[in-house]
């Protein structure tokens, strides 16, 4: 059995590891999802942005073009009501909301399951946002991969652990198994998002 050896990330190179990594940990239990459906998310900030300053190409990029026709008409019809019937306009806005995030999602190949209130975002995707803010990437590398480290250390220990025992018994053999699939199956996940770039939409 070879032991790993993990250390401080320092290099480009170990940035972009860890970084995919998180991306596999955060993947592998849970179905899609993402912030663009927040209202502190950037997809409904660039969408009040756009009402206010009245201009839709604000949110043209979180759309494909063959999109575009919808959201524009939507949104000029939005318009039509904003000084003259505010009830109309804001159930008109939530419409154009509700719409541009479900064509967005759709893009993505993602569900769209209705709009979040703020404070519903991850954590880890505000400190990825406040990193780009910021341009501070350094903290987020930082936290990034003390967590990452924390959680495949654990993993790994536990298969060593037990395969020191696992011809002692079909249980232990089994609890082996299961730790080894785990383990591995995680290292295989985080190879084929370096190989492959998987982030891209599908716009």
């Amino acid at each position: 059995m070879v032991t790993l050896k993990f250390q401080k990330a320092k290099s480009p190179t170990k940035v972009v590891y860890l970084l995919a990594l998180f991306m596999v940990l955060w993947m592998l239990p849970q179905n899609a999802s993402a912030h663009c459906d927040s209202y502190d998310g950037p997809v409904i900030q660039d969408a009040l942005k756009a009402l206010d300053q009245n201009n839709v190409r604000l949110v043209y990029k979180w759309i494909s073009e063959d999109q575009e026709e919808e959201i524009s008409g939507l949104f000029q019809k939005t318009l039509e009501y904003q000084k003259k019937d505010k009830e109309v306009y804001r159930l008109l806005e939530k419409l154009f909301l509700e719409t541009l995030v479900w064509l967005h999602r759709e893009g993505e190949g993602a569900p769209y399951t209705g709009l979040k209130p703020a404070g519903n975002t991850k954590p880890i995707i505000g400190m990825t946002d406040k990193a780009l803010k910021d341009e501070d990437p350094e903290t987020l590398f930082g936290r990034l991969g003390d967590h990452i480290e924390k959680v495949i250390r654990k993993k790994y220990d536990k298969t060593l652990e037990l395969s020191k025992v696992q011809n002692e018994s079909v249980e232990q053999g089994r609890a082996y198994v299961a730790a080894y699939v785990n383990y591995t199956h995680t290292v295989e996940a985080l190879h084929d998002v370096i190989e492959h770039d998987t982030a891209e939409h599908k716009h």
